[in-house]
């Protein structure tokens, strides 16, 4: 098992198959259009877990700058394929994040979770030790 940022075109292609099974709305051709918008204009990163050669998990991420937050790191995607969810994929991931947050002066890792995702809120309050600390409202234009 490693974990490899992601940082190329066949890369990003290879991760989307798991990417999928959280961002279900997106195609493949949109996803990586995305990725590579977001990569050369944000700083977005993407990295996945590979284990026996398959990409078993996947996050992406980048750093940002809030008022509220000053400088910290907004974990936009973390998903673990559906088959190898609950081995601790997704917790050695978001650690990695953690890190690389830690190593490049941000002191916080934050990331919103939709109302839905019961498991996903257990995983990251009881296993990760994140907090709740507010809701995010979105209105479609």
């Amino acid at each position: 098992m490693k974990i490899k940022e992601l940082t190329t075109r066949e890369e990003w292609k290879a991760a989307f198959p798991v990417m999928k099974q959280l961002r279900k709305h997106l195609d493949e051709e949109n996803d990586l259009q995305l990725v590579e918008a977001a990569a050369k204009t944000s700083d977005y990163k993407m990295a996945a877990v590979i284990d026996g050669g398959n990409i078993v998990a996947v996050t992406g991420y980048m750093p940002m700058i809030t008022l509220y937050n000053g400088r910290f790191i907004w974990v936009y995607d973390l998903v673990t394929d559906e088959v190898h969810r609950s081995k601790g994929y997704g917790a050695r991931l978001l650690a990695y994040v953690e890190k690389q947050a830690g190593e490049n002066g941000y002191g916080i890792v934050s990331l919103s979770s939709g109302l839905q995702r019961k498991d996903a809120h257990r995983f990251y309050e009881e296993k990760m030790d994140y907090d709740k600390v507010s809701y995010v409202f979105l209105k479609r234009l």
